[in-house]
């Protein structure tokens, strides 16, 4: 049983925020504008982003909204009526609501009526694993469609009053760097077991993913104060008191960053010896890399292991749409998609690695008729 990728959509919340105008959505820290910020925008290389919050730092669109209007999109862009959808598969870093699942929250916005409901938990590569899901049951003919949503509201997390509450104003570095990479939106496909009736239709030949967690301590978390791994943010007398340690800061452990390459590319390598890929026969890169400074530490390892595929063929929308986490490949397919003449029997190689404790995921498409 085939299974195809026949329709893509994506939502990006507000008007386009320079790289001036971040703080003034943000807000400064303690009234001092940021001596990080610079530096990481310009090793990032992102220029632009959107966030669903304003300048008052109000919320204008839930996360599960966000993921609805991306499913809306891609359904609008289908034969299919949102009434047959038989599988709804969502994803995201964090849901509005602790509970219940984010899934759940998703199928209420698109007012879906009895799906079979799966939701991934994770970061980055939470996508893949909600597509993986709804790949598997399409291919084991437990159903003939299905909907996969992956949506990211990080913007809420970045608010300077959020650092402000940091018991002795102690913003350190690993808690400010995320707040210069990451931003909001989401991205949908619609899977089906034959292709469209018209037009292109991306077959998944395979999706795979290797994780190193039981190798690599955690990089990126919310839950933890700064030095204290082994008590999490539940673990405090009051949640207060969970703010004021700043166990509810995002956090990215810079110095294990460089290792995101290393087990990305190993796993490509290992898709090479396992026969999964060709690197002489990959028409098409897409790889979530969260900053520009990852992609030439990429190329480089590549070269170095004889596998390099040429820059030509690699294609990302990180500079101009930003990091938006698990969204960021779908969104990054859909304007692919959009933006491109592909030809019947091209190849896609996708690739999402995630630094939280390094889970990398991979996708094999090919373009059909």
């Amino acid at each position: 049983m085939d299974v195809y990728i026949n329709s893509t959509g994506h939502y990006l919340p507000g008007d386009p925020i320079s790289n001036d105008e971040i703080e003034d959505v943000l807000g400064l820290i303690n009234g001092k504008k940021s001596r990080l910020k610079n530096k990481i925008l310009n090793s990032n290389g992102i220029v632009q982003r959107h966030y669903a919050i304003n300048k008052q730092q109000q919320t204008q669109i839930s996360n599960s909204e966000m993921a609805a209007n991306a499913g809306v999109a891609c359904i609008e862009n289908s034969y299919l009526s949102p009434t047959k959808i038989q599988m709804l598969s969502c994803a995201t870093s964090q849901g509005d609501m602790v509970l219940p699942g984010f899934g759940s929250m998703v199928q209420a916005s698109l007012n879906l009526s009895e799906v079979e409901l799966h939701t991934s938990h994770g970061i980055c590569s939470s996508s893949m694993m909600a597509l993986k899901a709804a790949f598997t049951g399409i291919k084991s003919e437990c159903s003939e469609n299905a909907l996969v949503v992956a949506s990211e509201l990080t913007s809420r997390l970045f608010k300077n009053k959020r650092y402000e509450q940091v018991e002795g104003n102690e913003v350190d570095f690993n808690a400010e760097f995320l707040r210069w990479m990451l931003s909001d939106g989401a991205g949908a496909l619609l899977l089906e077991n034959q292709p469209r009736p018209t037009g292109k239709s991306l077959r998944i030949d395979w999706i795979k993913s290797f994780s190193h967690a039981n190798v690599y301590p955690v990089c990126m978390s919310v839950g933890t104060a700064k030095n204290e791994e082994h008590k999490t943010w539940q673990d405090y007398d009051t949640y207060a008191d969970a703010e004021k340690a700043g166990a509810l800061m995002l956090r990215q452990d810079v110095r294990l960053l460089d290792n995101i390459v290393s087990v990305g590319v190993h796993g490509f390598l290992k898709l090479i010896a396992q026969g999964d890929v060709e690197v002489n026969k990959i028409d098409h890169v897409l790889c979530h890399f969260s900053s520009k400074y990852f992609k030439s530490k990429i190329f480089d390892m590549l070269e170095t292991a004889g596998a390099s595929i040429e820059e030509e063929k690699w294609y990302t929308n990180l500079y101009e749409r930003g990091n938006t986490g698990c969204a960021s490949i779908f969104i990054m397919l859909d304007e692919f998609i959009n933006t491109h003449d592909l030809k019947v029997g091209e190849t896609i190689f996708c690739m999402v690695p995630e630094s939280g404790r390094f889970n990398c995921a991979y996708m094999h498409l090919t373009v059909a008729e």
